[in-house]
């Protein structure tokens, strides 16, 4: 089908966090994408332009924060001013110049030696932690009483904390160990100004009194006498200022939104003037339903619409009505993977992977139906901001597949009868608890070869490490990849 002349064109970007990966010895030398079956991702690759990317640059083990900026368009060299404000402003508080914030985690701390047990309290602390945050939120410093707190609870572990008063300064050390079983850290000053020496008092005040205040509440009694890990004391990484930036709009001339339940990623999209879209159950966790933040996404590019889709505004606790004429540039970001990379589930990351393809296809079908109204031709851009090896459980350097299509090439390739026969029901990702693998004893589907063809663009038709490396793309940095989509739609537009 021929898009007609007048039709506009928009970009559904998926990104999968932690999405690469290097070869693991029980996949028989394979990584995760290879492993999965994923006739989705493999469609992308097949109908359009693959590369492998390196989100930041070669060699860089990069943070999701500094990645997105570099994905985005923004030099995290010239405008990264510490993660903080990102998960703080993505948790629902609102910053001004001057504040600072930090991307906080309830751990747990040994009080007779400050020895920090385990930095996660609990990765499942839906219920506890708001709760937690909630007691900590409005505390006082004795010594510093001209400062204001904020608490907001985030995903998982994990809160936002900013810091409003005279004298601030980003420019500090956090509390964290990084690693279990190691001291609990002071703030230090990271210069010798009297901003920074101030900062560092403050922080270490608010440190001691927020353990204060947490080991005394009921719900660390009751998590003791469960046997559970206690939340005792909140560990402070991270320091920042609100970034002060062009909007994703002016520089890139398309609309942007985004489906963001991991607060870091809400909160790096807010600074940069991107609407946070409602996705309800899309949670950032194992527990995400990735078909709602599929259906939160095809709507947006979709628009026009009777019932514009929900767009949050931190400091306000609500969402207001997004753009009616809908946007131009959905992204949807996926966190689950790089969760299965940190818990070295290898299966999990494998049937992780399959769910992932699955949600593209429901994005694909919700988007196809669309595009046959003539109003709009969709593009469909897969990749990740960082690998995320099981075999590591951490971030790690190696490059990341990318590649970008059009809708209706995607469906010539993997079949119109496929694409609308895709269920449109929500589906969860297996569950495990944190450092499990899953439970079932099945083998990852094999690739069989010579099933694929190339169907338009380079001679690529399987999304993996590997594959994208004979992309025509080449490989390339992550600050180059909104040029390359842009001048893809172009082209296919002329």
């Amino acid at each position: 089908m021929a898009a007609a002349a007048s039709a506009r064109s928009r970009v559904a970007f998926v990104l999968v966090d932690g999405i690469g990966d290097v070869t693991i010895p029980s996949l028989g030398g394979r990584t995760p994408l290879e492993a999965a079956a994923a006739p989705r991702l493999d469609a992308v690759a097949a109908a359009g332009v693959v590369g492998l990317m390196d989100p930041v640059e070669p060699g860089l083990a990069c943070g999701s924060d500094t990645a997105h900026l570099s994905l985005l368009g923004y030099d995290p060299r010239v405008y990264y001013r510490g993660r903080g404000a990102f998960e703080s402003m993505g948790a629902g508080l609102a910053m001004a110049p001057g504040d600072i914030a930090f991307k906080s985690n309830f751990a747990t701390l040994d009080e007779s030696t400050g020895v920090i047990v385990s930095r996660r309290a609990d990765r499942h602390f839906e219920e506890e932690g708001p709760i937690l945050c909630a007691a900590l939120d409005g505390m006082k410093l004795p010594s510093f009483p001209e400062y204001e707190v904020r608490v907001r609870y985030a995903t998982e572990h994990r809160c936002g904390v900013v810091v409003k008063g005279p004298r601030l300064s980003g420019n500090i050390s956090g509390t964290d160990p990084l690693k279990d079983n190691r001291l609990h850290l002071k703030a230090e000053p990271l210069d010798d100004s009297e901003e920074a020496k101030n900062t560092a008092a403050v922080v270490n005040e608010l440190s001691k009194e927020i353990t204060c205040i947490l080991v005394s509440q009921p719900i660390n009694a009751k998590r003791a006498v469960e046997g559970k890990n206690i939340a005792n004391v909140v560990l402070l990484r991270g320091c920042g200022i609100r970034i002060e930036v062009p909007p994703f709009e002016t520089k890139h001339g398309l609309t942007p939104c985004m489906v963001a339940p991991t607060k870091i990623i809400a909160g790096l999209g807010l600074s940069l003037g991107i609407d946070i879209l409602e996705a309800p159950g899309a949670t950032g966790d194992y527990r995400t339903l990735l078909t709602s933040k599929a259906k939160a996404i095809a709507k947006a590019l979709s628009a026009p619409l009777d019932t514009p889709p929900r767009v949050f505004v931190p400091g306000e606790d609500e969402y207001k009505t997004g753009r009616e004429n809908g946007y131009d540039f959905g992204f949807l970001h996926i966190k689950a993977i790089d969760d299965a990379g940190h818990d070295k589930a290898v299966k999990l990351k494998v049937r992780g992977l399959e769910a992932v393809d699955r949600a593209i296809g429901q994005l694909a079908r919700l988007l196809w139906e669309a595009e046959k109204s003539g109003h709009y031709q969709y593009f469909l851009c897969v990749t990740g901001d960082h690998s995320t090896p099981v075999e590591y459980g951490d971030h790690s350097f190696e490059p990341v597949p990318f590649a970008i299509c059009r809708l209706r090439d995607f469906v010539g390739a993997i079949g119109e009868g496929n694409v609308m026969n895709t269920p449109l029901d929500d589906f969860p990702l297996p569950l495990v608890k944190s450092g499990e693998d899953l439970t079932d004893d099945s083998e990852p589907a094999e690739h069989k070869p010579g099933e694929r063809k190339a169907f338009s663009g380079d001679t690529v038709c399987e999304y993996t490490e590997i594959a994208a490396a004979r992309g025509c793309l080449g490989r390339f940095p992550g600050s180059e990849m909104m040029g390359i989509i842009k001048k893809f739609m172009k082209a296919k537009n002329d």
